[in-house]
């Protein structure tokens, strides 16, 4: 029915929850990010931040971690693969099949669903740096 709000009953406090979005500030080794994190919560409490997620209300806060993760072991955030690879004029199959990964490696790359391992991270600044070894690559390609 238009107009009525779904609810649920949580299990462990019995509290009716209600969905909505909550500010939630997470926390990796010396880095902290705020987000807004969507998921259901106590009807009664609309400043509350403890809730109940299911995966896709997971995924705003593992693309934030994970994002803090890149920059604390030094490889490149998301939004900087995307760059590169803009940069490359390459698309994320043809990268993942280049640079490694697999065909779906750089979208999740870019998502933030996944971070970057150092040797794909390495490729990336070294062509990033000199665009021209693009060209080895998709020789080799070609070869193989």
């Amino acid at each position: 029915m238009p107009g009525v709000e779904e609810t649920r009953v949580h299990p462990e406090t019995g509290k009716t929850l209600v969905r909505g979005v909550r500010t939630v500030t997470l926390t990796f080794r010396s880095q902290s990010e705020t987000v807004e994190l969507p998921g259901w919560y106590p009807a009664d409490d609309p400043t509350a931040d403890q809730g109940i997620h299911d995966a896709k209300d997971m995924q705003v806060s593992d693309r934030v971690i994970n994002t803090m993760k890149a920059r604390e072991i030094g490889v490149m955030t998301p939004g900087q693969v995307r760059s590169v690879r803009k940069k490359l004029r390459l698309s994320q199959r043809d990268a993942g099949r280049l640079i490694g990964g697999g065909p779906n490696a750089f979208q999740k790359y870019e998502s933030g669903d996944v971070v970057l391992s150092k040797a794909a991270d390495t490729a990336l600044r070294l062509l990033s740096n000199n665009p021209k070894r693009l060209d080895e690559l998709l020789g080799e390609q070609h070869m193989a």
